[in-house]
């Protein structure tokens, strides 16, 4: 958070150099108020830049065993951009190596999915689900181990979650053979 308020006003105070030397390389005939115009203009640009390249940045650095299953565009009322262009405000990352077949059971996987979110700062937060993949149902685990019935949901079968959980412990089932 420091280091992006640091790089905001950075960005802002380049800007104002810019218009500094417009002033000067018009003899001062440039209007004064350039100055904070340009200033201004600089730091929502290094922000609207930010915004927008947060998902890429944080994609970047993910370990290889993580894999972006799902990602959530906004328009945000007071970012106007945002209606033009929406921005990517949260991601789903599946832990490939946390894939494993439950126990005593064919067609069900247990993993880990943790959701990335932008709102004032990064947040992350991480839970085990259980994936049926006979019937493509998804159901969070609640914090005593027992699947959360209330927040079960189905997903289509092209979905990227479905599609690589079920390659990958119908590849366990064929490995064990």
């Amino acid at each position: 958070m420091f280091w992006n308020l640091l790089a905001t006003v950075v960005a802002g105070m380049g800007a104002a150099g810019i218009a500094l030397a417009i002033r000067s390389l018009t003899r001062k005939r440039a209007p004064k108020w350039l100055i904070p115009a340009f200033a201004g203009i600089g730091m929502l640009a290094y922000q609207i830049h930010l915004e927008y390249t947060w998902f890429d940045h944080k994609k970047s650095v993910l370990p290889e065993a993580a894999e972006v299953v799902s990602t959530e565009q906004r328009e945000i009322a007071w970012r106007p951009w945002t209606h033009f262009v929406p921005q990517v405000t949260s991601f789903t990352v599946l832990d490939v190596n946390s894939i494993n077949r439950e126990r005593g059971t064919e067609g069900i996987a247990r993993f880990y999915l943790h959701r990335f979110e932008r709102i004032v700062k990064d947040q992350v937060s991480s839970r085990i689900y259980l994936l049926n993949c006979d019937s493509r149902e998804l159901v969070p685990l609640a914090d005593n181990g027992t699947p959360d019935i209330s927040a079960l949901r189905r997903l289509e079968p092209s979905d990227p979650l479905q599609v690589t959980v079920c390659r990958r412990i119908a590849g366990m089932s064929s490995g064990n053979s």
